[in-house]
């Protein structure tokens, strides 16, 4: 890695840690007991929810349970549900455990365009989960030169309500 080729994620604080299960029930009990992090609100993204899925340069099908808690970082877990995914070959090849660092950034469209230009590909693309339609996430290889994938969050203007709260 060369000085300057993260720049646009550069100095951003890590907003979110997240960690793939395969089975988020239990995962919600480790987590809540083993670090006492909640409540966890839980959601369910995909192509109901999503208004564009990319998965490795194609139009995706993936879909994923998720619960966040806490923040300064947030907690993220998620779960696999319908596939291919970043999610399911993370499960293929680790198993369950550390996914990726978020970064919240102003714009997913130049922060895409910025690290693709740096060498770093998308991965993994999800826009629309806010209530009005806004707010966006994608997945970049950087794993080679971090050790992890990072995202990038394009928050939107207003939080969704979860499908449920834990406990």
């Amino acid at each position: 890695m060369q000085p300057g080729e993260l720049e646009p994620i550069s100095g951003r604080p890590v907003v979110q840690i997240g960690i793939v299960v395969d089975d988020l029930e239990p995962a919600l009990e480790r987590y809540a007991t083993g670090f006492g992090v909640g409540p966890w609100r839980i959601y369910t993204y995909g192509r109901g929810t999503l208004s564009k899925l990319v998965y490795r340069g194609e139009p995706g099908r993936f879909s994923m349970l998720l619960a966040l808690a806490g923040q300064g970082p947030q907690i993220e877990l998620i779960q696999p549900l319908e596939g291919p995914s970043l999610y399911h070959e993370w499960l293929d090849r680790h198993g369950p455990g550390l996914h990726h660092v978020a970064v919240e950034v102003d714009s997913l469209d130049e922060t895409t365009a910025a690290m693709e230009a740096a060498g770093y590909p998308l991965l993994q693309l999800g826009l629309g989960f806010g209530p009005d339609g806004d707010g966006g996430f994608a997945y970049f290889d950087t794993q080679e030169d971090l050790g992890v994938i990072v995202e990038a969050i394009e928050e939107a203007k207003r939080v969704a309500e979860p499908e449920r709260v834990y406990p």
